[in-house]
């Protein structure tokens, strides 16, 4: 009966064996952190619940809407042309609130725009009447809503109007402005709803 050899070790088996043990090592590895790294982004539920919503600002074409979700409701980006931002300094003597004392906005917002920027605004898509959603009508003197609204957003379900600034007019069933959430620029090109800051 021969004696075996425990000491020799053979160098090919060796390396064969520490290649195959650190590939399974880095397959289990990354089969623990892809799932861990996935669940540190926020669900569909906690963006609901408020988490912030990043808008990319580059799509929006002056005149244009944006709706995003935050927080369960409808959110509008409107990118104001200089027109439109003109036009507001004309709406106060139609308005039941044009400075914005009864309605709710970040301070930073609480100005003839309701906006940190002229060109950007943000507001919260719900009336303030009965939580109907209203529609973007840009059009100025709109033929099917009257001569004298310079256009903005109808409510359809109980014709409220409010201006490009989101400010109810006069006698609307509405009694607030619609509100402004917290919001902040990241960067030129991108808006962070739901964060508040003074931004870029």
């Amino acid at each position: 009966m021969s004696a075996i050899v425990l000491d020799q070790v053979d160098p090919q088996k060796r390396r064969v064996l520490i290649a195959v043990t650190s590939v399974v090592g880095a397959a289990a590895a990354a089969a623990v952190a892809i799932p861990l790294a996935t669940s540190m982004k926020p669900s569909a539920r906690a963006i609901a619940a408020g988490a912030s919503v990043p808008v990319n600002l580059a799509v929006i074409e002056p005149g244009q809407q944006l709706t995003v979700e935050f927080r369960g409701a409808p959110h509008w980006i409107i990118r104001r042309t200089p027109e439109m931002v003109t036009q507001l300094g004309k709406n106060d003597a139609l308005l039941a609130d044009p400075k914005s004392e009864s309605s709710k906005q970040p301070a930073y917002a609480k100005n003839i725009g309701r906006a940190m920027k002229d060109e950007w605004f943000v507001v919260k898509g719900v009336c303030t009447h009965l939580g109907c959603s209203p529609t973007y009508r840009k059009d100025i003197a709109a033929a099917d809503l009257g001569a004298e609204w310079p256009g903005g957003f109808f409510c359809p379900c109980h014709q409220s109007k409010f201006d490009l600034a989101g400010r109810v007019f006069k006698g609307m069933p509405a009694p607030l402005n619609l509100a402004v959430p917290q919001y902040m620029f990241a960067d030129d090109k991108t808006l962070v709803i739901g964060e508040d800051g003074k931004g870029a």
